[in-house]
């Protein structure tokens, strides 16, 4: 097994020696001591591989917990605690040794036969971690297990739907409504019922009716009235907002006054809206983990925009920018300045105050960008909002949401 390389500082060749070896052998006794005879203290980052390898080995408890730690608790069978544990190594290991630890997960934490018994996962409560915790070991769980992998993503997707599904889809289409009236309608297109509110001022009393002067008709559909770009950073931190995304993204694209793309991305871009249709298909497409470039994903996003008046970007990622963030700062702002409505979500997700770099979410606030954790309760109101061309801030801090303060970089 490949271990990392101490951050800071340099250590001397025997302390190396004695690190590795303290890595390799774990050593945390039932009173704290060292019992592999290193005689090794560890802290900081060394402390968190320590404690993401005893969790797997050891049988260590992950994760929060109150009081005594209790030997043998390990990550347990709580989806929380193997989401985050996923999560810890593929922040502190290289992606080759990621693969061992999943591996390994699978056949030291019962996942495995968990999901060869179908009719377990029958019984499962349908939960937003477990799902993201099955998207991570998708690559390495054996095939027969990935069918029922499905079936307990599908189970999740389906209560997310009956939750999320019609409050999304009344929201939007009350805004479209409002915004795409039309005040030049053939006779087919006209709406009688506005019309008639329009112009009670003209009613003639001798004819006992309304003489229109305006007439209001309903909104063409032939056109889609906005194009929604959702941008989703695959890092670990951000699956559950991935999970919700991809739903999301998936009743976005089932209103045709609307044209909706999902982008994906670590290091690399994948573009999933072909796959919008079946929001399963979606999060099966979402590779996990890796690094983050978002200055790529952006490019990819501005390269799809042909209305920017008419477009709306939604960024989902905690900011952390692994590539140039530079130009990532330098392309948001054109887009931006070209019309488009950009909104950075720092989660998406029920699981509190996010972790995110607040310097670029300073930045990004000062450009006019809103930065802010959203819930997937309060994402319908949010996207209703950005589609009538309201103001997201105001509406945001209208509802307790609190944004990022702006700061441009000096």
């Amino acid at each position: 097994m490949t271990l990392p390389e101490p951050v800071s500082p340099p250590l001397s060749a025997p302390e190396e020696r004695l690190r590795r070896w303290r890595l390799l052998l774990g050593g945390e006794g039932q009173k704290g001591q060292n019992a592999d005879g290193t005689g090794c203290q560890l802290s900081g980052q060394d402390a968190r591989l320590d404690a993401a390898l005893a969790a797997l080995y050891d049988g260590a408890p992950y994760g929060k917990s109150e009081g005594k730690k209790k030997r043998g608790a390990g990550l347990g069978s709580s989806a929380p605690n193997v989401a985050g544990w996923l999560a810890e190594v593929r922040d502190l290991f290289p992606v080759a040794t990621v693969r061992v630890l999943q591996q390994d997960a699978i056949e030291r934490l019962g996942i495995k036969s968990l999901l060869l018994e179908p009719e377990l996962m029958e019984g499962v409560e349908p939960d937003v971690h477990l799902a993201a915790t099955l998207m991570s070991l998708k690559d390495v769980m054996p095939a027969a297990a990935k069918d029922t992998a499905r079936i307990v993503v599908r189970k999740v997707v389906d209560d997310l739907m009956a939750r999320l599904a019609e409050p999304l889809k009344s929201a939007i289409s009350g805004s479209l409504n409002r915004a795409s009236r039309n005040f030049r309608p053939r006779q087919n297109e006209i709406d009688w019922g506005r019309t008639v509110l329009k112009n009670l001022k003209t009613y003639d009393p001798e004819r006992k009716t309304v003489i229109p002067e305006r007439l209001v008709g309903y909104g063409r559909s032939r056109r889609s009235l906005k194009d929604i770009i959702l941008c989703l950073d695959q890092s670990g931190s951000m699956a559950s907002s991935v999970v919700y995304a991809g739903v999301f993204g998936a009743v976005l694209a089932s209103l045709p006054a609307v044209s909706t793309r999902v982008v994906v991305f670590d290091t690399e871009v994948v573009d999933l809206s072909e796959h919008l249709s079946d929001p399963v298909d979606v999060l099966f497409g979402v590779q996990l983990g890796g690094g983050t470039d978002i200055n790529r994903a952006l490019k990819y996003c501005q390269s799809l925009i042909q209305r920017p008046e008419d477009s709306i970007v939604v960024l989902i990622s905690d900011l952390y920018e692994g590539g140039d963030e530079r130009r990532m700062l330098v392309r948001a702002r054109e887009l931006v300045g070209s019309g488009v409505r950009v909104i950075a979500l720092l989660a998406l997700d029920d699981d509190g105050a996010p972790g995110y770099d607040h310097r670029v979410a300073a930045t990004f606030a000062g450009m006019g960008i809103p930065t802010f954790a959203c819930t997937p309760d309060h994402f319908p109101g949010l996207m209703a909002t950005a589609i009538a061309g309201g103001d997201v801030a105001t509406w945001a801090a209208g509802q307790g949401i609190v944004l990022a303060r702006g700061a441009e970089p000096n």
